[in-house]
């Protein structure tokens, strides 16, 4: 296993001392913090991610959110659906995957790209009104490894911007608040960092266990209020609530048949972040623990 890329936290897990948290934007990575390694190409500073092009000098309005998120980990934001700009519309269209399977309206990302303008500058005003109205999800039924299948949402393209610039404006709020040792469904962290940070774990550290967990079935009986709940320790903004919540109760539509969703998320649901704060796997080596994702969580 390369010993690059690797992001690793330490502290005490459940020995009833809360773990350290780990920087998550500095110009060392974690693994490197912990383990006093020099800084490698691979892992060398990299600019905000989600920051969007703007005329004005200084940080752009999602770093004041993020530094905002990072002074004061109670802050509940009470006003970020305008961060949904139509640039960061038209960059979640470009982020999405040129190939990937079309939802229930049938439009693929190139057939969305024709008079894009026009469509981003209708979505964003519908979003800002509360006309958006979110389309069901085509379901699809993907094999595992244990013979049973699993049900997977496929969200129609337009849903898939608005869920996308959501998820990035969250994400700013969401990223600080993460333990450095989180690797699950989070921008920039992979399962093999998560493994490669298992692994330092395991050779340099004294081991005496390693614990293997994973909740049985989560994307199927996730529970659509307590979900809300979670968000909303953190997100105040009522329009961005309700935005989560058409999501929830779109449903899903098999063989031309719609079905009500009351419990389970199938679909993207907006941002990985809202699924990893609810879901992971603990794998803990000796003192240690790290959350890893299990599946790509990629549609």
């Amino acid at each position: 296993m390369s010993h690059k890329s690797l992001m690793h936290g330490g502290g005490e897990s459940y020995s009833g001392v809360v773990p350290a948290k780990q920087p998550n934007q500095s110009e060392r990575s974690p693994a490197e913090v912990v383990e006093g390694r020099p800084l490698t190409k691979e892992n060398t500073r990299q600019s905000n991610p989600y920051r969007t092009p703007s005329r004005e000098s200084g940080p752009s309005g999602l770093e004041r959110v993020r530094e905002a998120a990072k002074q004061d980990g109670k802050l509940r934001f009470t006003a970020l659906l305008h961060h949904v700009s139509i640039d960061l519309l038209r960059e979640s269209y470009y982020s999405l995957k040129k190939q990937a399977a079309p939802g229930v309206d049938g439009v693929t990302w190139q057939e969305h790209g024709h008079d894009l303008e026009a469509r981003l500058r209708d979505l964003h005003g519908r979003v800002h009104r509360g006309s958006y109205h979110a389309q069901p999800s085509r379901r699809v039924w993907i094999p595992k490894a244990d013979g049973r299948q699993r049900p997977l949402g496929i969200a129609a393209l337009e849903d898939k911007i608005v869920q996308r610039a959501v998820g990035t404006v969250l994400n700013q709020i969401w990223e600080e608040d993460f333990l450095g040792f989180s690797y699950g469904f989070r921008p920039g962290r992979s399962q093999q960092d998560a493994l490669d940070a298992l692994w330092v774990g395991i050779v340099r550290k004294k081991v005496n266990w390693i614990l293997d967990l994973d909740i049985r079935s989560f994307f199927d009986k996730l529970q659509h209020p307590w979900l809300v709940q979670f968000v909303e320790h953190r997100i105040g903004d009522k329009r961005v609530v309700r935005l989560i919540q058409k999501w929830l109760k779109a449903g899903v539509m098999e063989d031309g048949q719609w079905n009500e969703t009351k419990e389970g998320s199938h679909s993207w649901l907006g941002t990985r972040v809202m699924t990893a704060w609810s879901r992971s796997s603990f794998v803990g080596v000796g003192n240690h623990t790290w959350t890893l994702p299990t599946s790509t969580g990629t549609r």
